[in-house]
């Protein structure tokens, strides 16, 4: 087995890993991140995300990126509309270009992250298939073509089903008991002119209990939706989702008596239906200190859906960055004060995100949405 050694090495090239090794060498110190995918191109990043001003945004300026990131953000797509299932607006709350959460492309945010990189940093197409702890005290990452590399200092920022986190944690993801399903319309405006007007410049959620069709407009007219439905997870696998046609009629079956212009969200769309299940580490997950590894984002702190998600990853990495930075002789103390402040960031934060998904998808939605929204300040 052909086995190469790296001081640092990440393991995912999601936001939070790249965001860790853009501010790692910022401060002068060099990283090797591994990725299972072939290369920046190989799957689509996702949809919208709002970078927020007291985390996100701090961490693209401690990365020095923040000019770039300015340059990204779509106009309008703060703009937030809640619906009741009729297509009735009970909240239309727009975009006033005031936002301290502007929204970009999680696409493009990533390849400017990637971009600011030396050349070689990312290591593509290496699946993870294991990892160890050597007798030394570092620790061994396999992969699925027969290499592997050790570390004296290993980052888990894998994601929900990460191949680190058993080296700290015996914790798992668990279903929270309702899944998203993503579909896309393309050219919205002139081929879905009521659907596009549904949905409005930014956000739209039409919602009631224990369901939801949730779409983002995102640049060039499209609208990217993500439909809430609360099923067991038998329920999902008996949809064949490779039968695209059979998925959107099940899953618009769910839906029947909604507005047209909603459905058609589901309906009309452009690309096949994916299945997106949503699961959670507990709200509370920590672990003792392990010599020389850690994790960061959805691989520490998994949580439903909450705007939070990339924000909490990528400042995770630039807080560990920065504690790296300064403790260059110990790097253990730089650890420690890592996961001493994440812990009870990031389970405050899955609280919120737990009260999220009630009031998103509880009895009294959409009314306690619109509450949300309106005894919430908005910026």
């Amino acid at each position: 087995m052909n086995t190469e050694h790296q001081p640092i090495v990440i393991v995912g090239a999601g936001l939070g890993g790249l965001t860790l090794a853009r501010v790692l060498h910022v401060n002068g110190i060099a990283s090797a991140v591994y990725e299972a995918e072939s290369s920046p191109t190989a799957r689509t990043q996702g949809g919208m995300l709002d970078i927020h001003d007291f985390n996100g945004q701090i961490a693209l300026k401690q990365a020095g990126l923040y000019e770039e990131f300015l340059g990204l953000v779509h106009e309008g797509g703060q703009a937030t509309r809640v619906l009741d299932q009729h297509g009735t607006v009970l909240l239309d709350d727009p975009d006033d270009g005031a936002s301290l959460r502007p929204e970009v492309p999680r696409g493009e945010l990533r390849r400017v992250l990637l971009e600011s990189l030396p050349e070689g940093t990312v290591r593509w197409g290496h699946k993870v298939t294991g990892t160890r702890t050597l007798a030394d005290g570092r620790h061994e990452v396999s992969f699925a073509d027969g290499s592997a590399v050790t570390a004296d200092l290993l980052v888990g920022a894998d994601g929900a089903w990460s191949r680190v986190r058993p080296l700290v944690s015996d914790a798992k993801p668990e279903y929270v008991g309702m899944s998203f399903v993503e579909t896309y319309l393309h050219d919205a405006d002139t081929r879905h002119p009521a659907a596009a007007q549904a949905v409005g410049t930014g956000a739209m959620l039409a919602l009631a209990p224990g369901k939801g069709i949730q779409a983002h407009r995102e640049p060039g007219g499209v609208l990217h939706t993500y439909v809430a439905l609360t099923k067991p997870a038998e329920w999902f696998a008996d949809i064949d989702f490779t039968d695209a046609a059979e998925a959107r009629s099940r899953v618009a079956a769910e839906f029947t008596g909604w507005a047209p212009e909603l459905t058609a969200l589901i309906t009309d769309a452009d690309t096949p239906p994916v299945l997106r299940s949503l699961h959670t580490l507990p709200a509370d997950h920590s672990w003792p200190r392990v010599p020389g590894v850690t994790l960061i984002g959805d691989a520490a702190h998994l949580m439903p859906p909450s705007g939070e998600g990339a924000n909490l990853a990528m400042y995770d990495a630039a807080q560990l960055a920065t504690l790296l930075a300064a403790h260059p002789t110990s790097p253990e103390t730089a650890l420690h004060l890592h996961e001493s402040a994440m812990f009870p960031r990031s389970a405050e934060e899955a609280k919120d995100s737990a009260e999220l998904l009630t009031i998103s998808f509880g009895p009294t939605t959409p009314h306690s949405m619109t509450t949300f929204f309106t005894n919430t300040p908005q910026p």
